[in-house]
């Protein structure tokens, strides 16, 4: 069946799946990004044809021609989510609603077809379904979701493809920063930017993460874990993390974080906390945020706390910031009262252990 907001998947169970043994040996310790489930969902699209032969099958190898326009133009999309065990024996998605949005609007930028979001909705309930088993125990335990597509079509011409694949594979995963959760160190990069006015930082496309990948590494070789964007105009401006979202709170109570003008990826943790934090009776604030005053506010003692927010890391406390004249420490570098306590709610909502009045958690099973 093809086209319209509603396919009829072919389901092809893997005829030689992991064995229960070997299945809970990998669960032991999955790491972040290691260790892949039986199963992945596959579905064709064409122009004039639409979306086609929908999938569940043995994850494997994608066959690729070495033209195919994805390796010459980067047009490839994702989105990153995770299903979670419940407290009650069920298995949960975070609004996955957002996240297929999300998807069409960064396909739109990089003049991809939409996929409909009862068929994105679909495929990852199929994909949970079938490999449910390979969800870790545990509370930092869940199994994260991959949805990407890309431009499969055979040509080297410049423009949009007219061929596409789209896939989800899932990954069991443990604590993103290994060691749990304790206050990250931060790179400044003086040296590269995220993405300019007009571009794709908005848009959750592979190019972005590779254009972050030298910084990233600039940013390990000075003994930290993870690089801080500026904004690419002045490059006074904080923009966000190699991979997440950044706030900043005050000792007002004050909860701040950048704006969304276009070259910050719209997160979906972030949108969330910015209402779990209004919810709490702070003052919520999206305005620019300059490394001068981030610095000052840290030395005079008004800024108390600072963390980065993700689907994979949920939120982690940021301790120390790194640049290259010197470096200073964010409240004496351990984990702020605030950014716990919002990691501890959004948590619980996640799992099913505190209410959801915002209708935030998708049932799966």
């Amino acid at each position: 069946m093809s086209g319209g907001d509603k396919l009829d998947f072919e389901i092809r169970p893997n005829p030689a799946p992991v064995s229960v043994a070997d299945r809970a040996t990998l669960l032991a310790d999955p790491g972040f990004g290691r260790v892949f489930t039986d199963h992945m969902v596959t579905i064709r699209y064409a122009d004039g044809k639409g979306w086609y032969d929908p999938r569940v099958e043995a994850r494997a190898p994608i066959p690729m021609d070495p033209a195919s326009a994805v390796l010459h133009y980067a047009q490839e999309v994702f989105e990153g989510m995770k299903a979670y065990r419940s407290v009650d024996g069920g298995v949960t998605l975070f609004r996955p609603g957002a996240n297929a949005a999300r998807l069409n609007t960064s396909a739109q930028r990089l003049a991809m077809p939409s996929l409909p979001a009862p068929v994105f909705l679909d495929s990852l309930h199929r994909l949970v379904e079938i490999d449910r088993e390979w969800i870790p125990e545990g509370e930092d335990g869940s199994l994260y979701l991959r949805p990407f597509m890309f431009a499969s079509e055979v040509f080297l011409g410049v423009r949009p493809a007219n061929e596409y694949l789209y896939c989800v594979i899932a990954s069991p995963v443990g604590a993103y920063f290994s060691g749990g959760v304790k206050p990250v160190t931060v790179w400044v990069s003086p040296n590269y930017t995220r993405a300019a006015p007009g571009g794709t930082g908005a848009a959750k496309c592979g190019g972005n993460y590779a254009a972050s990948l030298a910084a990233q590494a600039e940013a390990i070789e000075a003994g930290c874990d993870q690089v801080v964007f500026l904004d690419a105009v002045e490059q006074r401006y904080v923009d966000e993390l190699g991979g997440m979202n950044v706030f900043f709170v005050y000792d007002d109570g004050t909860v701040v974080t950048p704006p969304l003008t276009g070259t910050i990826l719209p997160g979906i943790t972030r949108d969330a906390i910015l209402t779990l934090a209004a919810e709490a009776g702070h003052r919520v604030e999206e305005r620019p945020v300059s490394f001068a005053d981030w610095q000052s506010d840290a030395a005079g003692g008004r800024l108390r706390e600072v963390f980065a927010c993700g689907t994979a890391a949920v939120v982690t406390p940021i301790g120390q910031v790194r640049f290259p004249d010197g470096e200073f420490t964010i409240g004496g570098g351990e984990p702020g009262e605030v950014t716990m306590g919002l990691r501890q709610q959004l948590v619980d909502i996640q799992r099913g252990k505190a209410a959801d009045p915002h209708g935030w958690v998708h049932r799966v099973l």
